[in-house]
């Protein structure tokens, strides 16, 4: 396991990275998690926006966005006008070509993680190793 000089925070493995959001920046904007964890099959972000803030309507040309609100209270809207309030925990799927923008709409700092793809889902892909369980109860845990 070792560290890159740029995100020394993040520990890589043979085949897998783990990090904090801190140990991919600091201070409010963006965290580049597809960077900082080397993530090379979708797009994905972290936003930490202070009170008071707010993007521009922005929209893509390919990629479909979800936003999942981790920490704080924004909202979201959309070019036709509508306004949605994402607390901790809310989601939002939105189409390439759709206007949106996000504003914080707390008195606190807030984190919300966007991941971004074009293409397409793959299913049902995962398998357990030969003798493994797929789920079982911890045994500290029964």
């Amino acid at each position: 396991m070792e560290s890159s000089a740029k995100y020394p925070g993040v520990t890589n493995g043979d085949g897998y990275a783990v990090g904090n959001l801190d140990d991919l920046g600091e201070g409010p904007g963006f965290r580049k998690l597809r960077d900082g964890l080397g993530v090379t099959a979708f797009g994905v972000n972290a936003i930490v926006m202070p009170p008071g803030i707010e993007t521009g309507f922005h929209y893509h040309e390919r990629q479909q966005e979800l936003y999942f609100v981790h920490r704080g209270n924004v909202e979201i809207e959309f070019g036709d006008g509508t306004v949605h309030q994402l607390r901790e925990g809310s989601l939002a799927r939105v189409d390439p070509a759709t206007l949106r923008k996000i504003r914080n709409a707390g008195e606190v700092e807030a984190v919300y993680v966007i991941a971004g793809g074009k293409d397409g889902y793959v299913g049902k892909d995962g398998q357990a190793p030969p003798d493994e369980e797929r789920i079982r109860q911890i045994p500290d845990h029964a």
